[in-house]
């Protein structure tokens, strides 16, 4: 069975997208980097580490440290797709990023973002 794309390109590649997405809105990198550090137990230091050394998708939430039992709390679309319906577990990890960074440059708070207040 072929890997999707997704899984096979590299983070780096994909991250300064997010940080443009949320700039757009007049959101900060400081912002991408806590919702990617909440989703995936990363220290700054380590999300640093795996941008620098262009892990792609599959080897990037392979190594996280633990993702964020509120995860499961995040629901919607994302490219017309619901992120609770994803059967896929490492894609609907990737939907959950994409969602969160999607609800940062929608102007959502942090508060809600991180599944602080339910």
């Amino acid at each position: 069975m072929t890997k999707h794309r997704i899984f096979t390109t590299s983070f780096a590649s994909v991250y300064p997208h997010y940080v443009t997405k949320a700039e757009r809105k007049d959101r900060t990198k400081d912002e991408v980097d806590e919702i990617v550090r909440w989703l995936t137990g990363y220290s700054q230091a380590d999300l640093d580490k795996q941008i620098a050394e262009q892990v792609d998708f599959e080897t990037f939430f392979q190594q996280a440290p633990e993702i964020n039992p509120k995860a499961a709390l995040i629901k919607g679309s994302i490219c017309g797709v619901r992120v609770e319906e994803v059967s896929d577990p490492l894609m609907q990890k990737i939907r959950y990023l994409d969602k969160l960074v999607d609800e940062l440059a929608k102007g959502k708070s942090m508060e809600k973002i991180l599944r602080e207040k339910v």
